[in-house]
C-alpha cells in the first residue's frame, strides 16, 4: 500500500511483542483463541497500514501449561508425555498458524498483498544460568488458594506462587537469551518486505552442545527475547503490547501514576528499586530499557486496544535513551 504523504507517518521496522494472554482468555479452546488471535490481528494491520515493517513475537505461557496438563493427562507407557521444551514448539506452531492465517486475511481485506511467515524459532540459553536454580516463570492456568495443596500433592515436582495478586500459578525455569538462533534468517525475511511471527513464547529454549542444540526445560520471557530480536535484526522501535496497559508508578495505590515518556535511566531507578511487579510489569519494563541501552532507540510498552494511538504516540509509556523529565498522563 503506497503511503503518499510519508512526513505524516513514523517509517520503522518494529518489533511487536504480544502476551500469551492476549491470545487466551477463559475459554481454551481452539476456536476461542483463533477467534482472539483474529481480533488482535485487526489491531496489528494498522501498523503496516502506516507503512511500517512488522515483526510479530508472541507469549504462550497459559498455552504451554495447558499443554502440559493434558500431556500429563494422558501419559503412558504407550504414549509418553512431551518435554516443556517440545511443548513449547507445539504451541509455537499452532499460535503461529493462527496468526499467519489471521494478519493474511485482515491484509487482503485491507487490500494488501502482502506475505506472512511464521517461524519456527530457537533460543540459545546458558545451561549454568541460575534461574534453572530459581523457577520462577509462570505458566498455564491461574488457581485459588484452596487448590494449591491438592494440586503439590497430584505433581510433587511443581513449584507454585502467587502472580501479581491474581492467583496462584505453576512456575518453571526462565533463562535469560544470549542469542536467537534464527535471527539472521528472520533479517532476512523482513528485509524481503514478508511480515514473521517469531520467538513465539520467547522461543524454543535450547543450549548448545558442540554443533548441536539441545531442548531443555524452560520457558523464555517472551519481552526478553523480543528485545533481543529487536537488537539483532536492527529495529527501529520495541513495543509491548499488554492489557494492563503503560507503565504506572505506585501502580495499585491512590497516588498511581501513568508515564507517558521517561528517560531509561529514570526508569532504571525504579527497577533497582524492585517497584514494578516481578511476574507482571517487571520484565516489560526491564526488556524494554535493555532495547533502549543497546540501540538508542526508543520502546514503548501500552494495551494493544490502543494500538491506533500508540502510532499516533498518543498512548503507551515511551521509553527514550535521552535524559528527558519524566511526563505523565
Amino acid at each position: 500500500k503506497k503511503i503518499d504523504k510519508q512526513e505524516e507517518f513514523d517509517l520503522s521496522k518494529i518489533v511487536v511483542a504480544l502476551g500469551g494472554n492476549a491470545i487466551l482468555s477463559k475459554d481454551a479452546s481452539a476456536q476461542a483463541q483463533m477467534k482472539a488471535v483474529k481480533e488482535t490481528a485487526k489491531e496489528l494491520v494498522n501498523f503496516i497500514k502506516n507503512g511500517d515493517q512488522l515483526i510479530i513475537t508472541h507469549g504462550n505461557g497459559p498455552q504451554v501449561g495447558n499443554l502440559l496438563l493434558q500431556q500429563s493427562a494422558a501419559d503412558s507407557d504407550e504414549n509418553p508425555a512431551m518435554p516443556l521444551d517440545t511443548c513449547g514448539a507445539m504451541t509455537q506452531g499452532s499460535i503461529g498458524y493462527w496468526f499467519q492465517n489471521a494478519m493474511k486475511e485482515e491484509l487482503l481485506d485491507s487490500g494488501i498483498d502482502k506475505d506472512v511467515m511464521a517461524i519456527v524459532t530457537q533460543t540459545i540459553v546458558d545451561e549454568n544460568d541460575p534461574a534453572f536454580q530459581n523457577p520462577s516463570k509462570p505458566i498455564g492456568p491461574f488457581y485459588k488458594e484452596t487448590e494449591v495443596e491438592g494440586l503439590k500433592a497430584l505433581h510433587p515436582d511443581w513449584q507454585i506462587i502467587e502472580d501479581a495478586s491474581r492467583g496462584y500459578r505453576r512456575v518453571v525455569p526462565s533463562p535469560k537469551p544470549l542469542e536467537i538462533n534464527e535471527y539472521r534468517a528472520i533479517k532476512q525475511v523482513v528485509d524481503a518486505g514478508i511480515v514473521p511471527i517469531v520467538s513465539g513464547g520467547g522461543g524454543i529454549p535450547v543450549v548448545r552442545k558442540g554443533n548441536r542444540l539441545v531442548g531443555t526445560e524452560a520457558v523464555i520471557d517472551k519481552d526478553f527475547s523480543a528485545s533481543k530480536i529487536a537488537q539483532l535484526i536492527d529495529a527501529d522501535k520495541l513495543i509491548i503490547l499488554t492489557s494492563a496497559g503503560g507503565v504506572f508508578y505506585n501502580y495499585g495505590k491512590p497516588n498511581q501514576v501513568e508515564l507517558k515518556e521517561v528517560s531509561v535511566d529514570e526508569i532504571q531507578k525504579h527497577i533497582d528499586a524492585k517497584e514494578f511487579a516481578k511476574g507482571s510489569m517487571r520484565p516489560k519494563v526491564e526488556a524494554a530499557t535493555s532495547f533502549v541501552r543497546n540501540t538508542g532507540n526508543p520502546a514503548v510498552i501500552g494495551d494493544l486496544e490502543d494500538v491506533k494511538e500508540i502510532i499516533k504516540g498518543n498512548e503507551g509509556t515511551t521509553i527514550v535513551s535521552e535524559s528527558v523529565p519524566a511526563t505523565v498522563k
